[in-house]
């Protein structure tokens, strides 16, 4: 059964097995393999969520649409897409890999460790928000460049991987657009 296995991943990016999830977030959490999706609208606005007081890692933090771990075998775009009416309970459509390369590792307040290769998405939602509460306590829609400038002034308010992913997408009226271009995409 691999519902519930995460991939881990060496130092090049190569998968060297799997592990329960339950088990791999702690205090020496091993490099895998997660994921990243910012949910925009034609609006200019970003979906950001607020994690559920019941996440084990930065629980009632802000944070980008939603994050998750692709199953061993599958790949990171169909668990983008299976996680996204779990959580959010609406399908995504016009997926695109802004920050392929995207990796971070961080220590939240109880001393546990995110330390993931995590490629990072855009979407745009098919349906409106209705958020498992187990996951999501609560949301917002946005406009980009007001959570671009939220991030640069209180970081802290923001889990640290969208902060990161913030600064590596730049400023600009359409930062997913800037990513998608340096990345060789239109």
């Amino acid at each position: 059964m691999t519902d519930d296995l995460v991939v881990l991943i060496d130092a090049d990016r190569r998968p060297r097995g799997t592990a329960p999830r339950r088990t791999v977030h702690g205090p020496d959490t091993p490099l895998h393999l997660a994921f990243s999706c910012h949910v925009v609208d034609g609006e200019g606005r970003i979906l950001i969520t607020r994690r559920a007081l019941g996440k084990r890692t930065w629980p009632g933090v802000w944070t980008n649409s939603y994050c998750g771990h692709p199953r061993p075998g599958e790949t990171v775009e169909d668990a983008v897409r299976r996680y996204a009416p779990r959580e959010l309970g609406f399908e995504v459509y016009d997926l695109q890999a802004v920050l392929p390369d995207f990796r971070y590792r961080a220590v939240d307040a109880s001393g546990t460790v995110e330390n993931e290769i995590c490629p990072v998405y855009v979407a745009r939602a098919n349906g409106h928000p209705e958020p498992n509460p187990d996951e999501v306590m609560d949301f917002v829609w946005a406009d980009i460049a007001d959570v671009w400038s939220l991030a640069e002034r209180s970081p802290w308010a923001l889990s640290p991987w969208f902060v990161e992913q913030i600064l590596s997408l730049g400023t600009g009226r359409d930062p997913y657009r800037l990513a998608a271009t340096r990345s060789g995409r239109s």
